[in-house]
């Protein structure tokens, strides 16, 4: 009987152990989950590739910005905290204003990512558009 005891005192540390572990475990999750910044403003920039020169554009999230015949709208951008390599990411809609067929509205909506505009790129005859930075 005096060897149950054991068993059961045992079995009650492995649980409070595992309880400790879980909550350490949220705690970091919870941390890292906040290395990821919304920021309210989005920059971006344009190239246009047939006067070659390009602009930058700061966007505030959520507002349409109309740039020549685009249509450019930020909805959301996140900045990692991450010094050695950090990733811009954000959500980012482009209409033609040119093009009057309601079927094809954006030409570009998607996540951008600054460390890889090749991932999702923006296709456009006239304009390049780039991820600069997201606070």
């Amino acid at each position: 009987m005096h060897s149950k005891k054991n068993i059961k005192a045992g079995n009650k540390r492995i649980y409070l152990l595992v309880t400790v572990f879980l909550f350490n475990f949220l705690i970091i999750l919870k941390a890292s989950s906040e290395n990821n910044l919304e920021g309210k403003n989005t920059d971006i920039k344009i190239l246009d590739k047939i006067s070659s020169k390009n602009e930058l554009i700061k966007l505030i999230n959520s507002e349409e910005y109309i740039y020549k015949d685009l249509s450019i709208k930020s909805i959301k951008c996140t900045d990692s905290e991450f010094d050695d390599n950090p990733e811009i990411k954000a959500y980012i809609q482009v209409k033609d204003l040119t093009k009057k067929d309601r079927n094809n509205v954006f030409i570009f909506n998607g996540w951008m990512f600054s460390s890889s505009p090749s991932i999702a790129p923006f296709d456009h005859p006239v304009y390049d558009i780039w991820l600069v930075n997201c606070y």
